[in-house]
């Protein structure tokens, strides 16, 4: 469900914009996203984890609020975003 620091720390590399970069859209998008896969594996198995699922269904609307800023600051931004992630759109 968790992500670990390294892994954090590997998203953060990738995504940054500047060298000094923790917290732009793309980055929260990339956190975002690997929580919600992880915790989608964990309500496969555990179907009635009611609390993790309303978990999800908060960050699934984070990441769709910083997705819609990132649309309307800047469309490419928001197109190589969801084409990296490979998420759907």
């Amino acid at each position: 469900m968790t992500i670990t620091r390294e892994r954090k720390q590997g998203l953060i590399s990738e995504f940054k914009r500047a060298d000094n970069d923790t917290g732009s859209a793309e980055v929260q998008i990339a956190i975002l996203t690997s929580r919600i896969n992880g915790l989608t594996e964990h309500l496969r198995t555990h179907t009635k984890d009611y609390a993790g699922r309303r978990g999800l269904l908060m960050m699934v609307g984070r990441r769709r609020g910083l997705l819609d800023y990132l649309k309307k600051v800047d469309p490419q931004r928001y197109l190589d975003i969801i084409q990296k992630l490979e998420i759907r759109k």
